[in-house]
């Protein structure tokens, strides 16, 4: 199976369990061994499924200005915490690749390993949450109409980045492309570098 495959694989099963309860907190049951890549790929699509959700929720024209701060604060640390396990996952690529030999014309792509798996996962969550829509009966026939188009251009995007990550890791694995994993650096998140929160600290 390819790498994209048994992605997709371990995401539709996330969204699958994260939606037999339908509920932002409910406790993640991560059924993959602790710190294999299959348990990293389902703990990333969970944490994106409930920031999904949560994005959802706070957009209620009705919602209770505390909760939506509230929701506000628990987005930000999501993205962290994405950002945090994009990072573990291109230090799995950096270790499965690290005893290719590179090739002297060798290339470096435009975005890691990781963040093209990031984008798939939220590909996957884009189709479960389209495929309902497409399937209403409830609704104006041309808005079904819209939602199926729509739905038939992310399955095509899943199709070309499909194959897209798994050339990638093909070159990577022939030493054609190779992978640098640049931090990242988010200033607002660093209360040394977010001018407003140094300054409330008289630094």
């Amino acid at each position: 199976m390819s790498f994209s495959n048994e992605s997709l694989t371990v995401f539709d099963r996330a969204i699958n369990d994260y939606h037999k309860k339908d509920n932002v907190d409910a406790p993640i049951a991560n059924p993959y061994p602790e710190k294999s890549i299959e348990s990293y790929l389902y703990l990333k699509n969970w944490i994106d499924t409930v920031q999904w959700h949560l994005e959802d929720i706070i957009r209620d024209p009705q919602i209770d200005p505390l909760r939506a701060l509230s929701i506000k604060r628990r987005i930000d640390k999501s993205n962290q915490d994405r950002t945090d396990l994009v990072e573990l996952i291109d230090s799995y690529f950096l270790d499965k690749f690290s005893g290719v030999t590179v090739k002297s014309d060798a290339t470096i792509n435009t975005e890691s390993p990781a963040w093209a798996v990031d984008r798939l996962s939220i590909l996957a969550l884009k189709i479960f949450h389209m495929s309902i829509e497409a399937a209403r009966k409830d609704t104006p026939a041309d808005q079904q109409k819209r939602c199926q188009d729509k739905l038939a251009v992310l399955l095509e995007q899943k199709k070309d980045l499909s194959s897209a990550i798994d050339m990638l890791l093909d070159d990577m694995a022939a030493g054609r492309k190779y992978m640098k994993v640049y931090r990242q650096m988010k200033m607002y998140n660093d209360p040394s570098l977010n001018p407003v929160l140094y300054a409330q600290n008289g630094k």
